[in-house]
């Protein structure tokens, strides 16, 4: 009894720490989605980059504790100030967006080296900065958009009339951070913080414009503005590769991977 009981105990541990490594793929807020880097590039040691330099510590310190920050560097220069902000997913721990936009820096010196501005765009956060003021000015300039498949002939009416109803609820909510439902078509949109209410409105909208015209009838969209993001999908839609990890906590296959480690608790206290 005690031999099977060690043997149970071996394998709920190996069965555990399975799921809690699928579990931690199964939700990548690092994963890239867009970047884009001015043409013009700093000279290393110059006033401008020790400020760029400043600047970047300055806001990875501050993932760690909220959400949104911008910082404006101008210790090693005065005349040559930068200015940059971050912002991560409202609904994340301050943990996951510190972890997020490290990786945005990493990324960030690899794909725009010596750049004086960039932009990156990852799955939980988004990053930017440059050496011209843009903190609290609305930008509803379409800087990437993706579209899932399209929806079936049968399909497509019932779907134009969930999607519409998740977006129009986005549209239509307050705070930087919405959510919509449209029977089985969820929507999220989220605002940049340095945007007023009525920017962060007029942002949206632009967004689920676009949403429509660019995507038709496809079963799920992303569009990503200057300040803001609007996101929709299907429950029906093959959403691997596309909006999965986007679902607020991580989908169905957390929840077969979560019941399965509960059967394998309920498994071992029976022996």
């Amino acid at each position: 009894m005690k031999d099977t009981h060690e043997l149970f105990l071996l394998l709920f541990l190996l069965f555990s720490l399975r799921c809690s490594m699928a579990m931690a793929s199964s939700d990548d807020y690092t994963a890239f989605v867009y970047v884009g880097c001015s043409q013009t590039k700093s000279v290393s040691g110059s006033p401008y980059q020790s400020n760029v330099d400043s600047l970047l510590t300055s806001l990875a310190n501050a993932a760690a504790l909220s959400s949104y920050d911008s910082f404006t560097s101008s210790a090693a220069s005065a005349t040559s100030p930068a200015y940059g902000l971050f912002q991560c997913r409202t609904d994340l721990p301050n943990s996951v967006c510190a972890s997020c936009v490290r990786s945005a820096l990493v990324q960030l010196s690899s794909l725009c080296p010596s750049s004086t501005g960039a932009t990156i765009q990852l799955k939980g956060c988004f990053f930017r900065f440059a050496d011209e003021p843009f903190l609290g000015k609305p930008d509803t300039t379409l800087l990437y958009n993706k579209c899932g498949s399209v929806a079936p002939d049968e399909h497509s009416s019932d779907l134009l009339v969930m999607r519409d109803t998740a977006l129009s609820g986005l549209a239509s909510g307050g705070g930087n951070y919405r959510l919509g439902t449209g029977g089985s078509v969820r929507g999220l949109a989220q605002c940049v913080g340095d945007q007023s209410p009525n920017d962060c409105g007029g942002c949206v909208a632009a967004a689920v414009a676009q949403l429509k015209d660019i995507c038709g009838v496809a079963d799920a969209g992303d569009a990503y503005l200057g300040k803001c993001y609007v996101r929709y999908w299907s429950d029906a839609a093959d959403t691997s590769g596309h909006h999965h990890g986007n679902r607020p906590s991580g989908g169905r296959r957390w929840s077969v991977i979560a019941f399965l480690c509960l059967l394998s608790v309920a498994t071992l206290g029976c022996v």
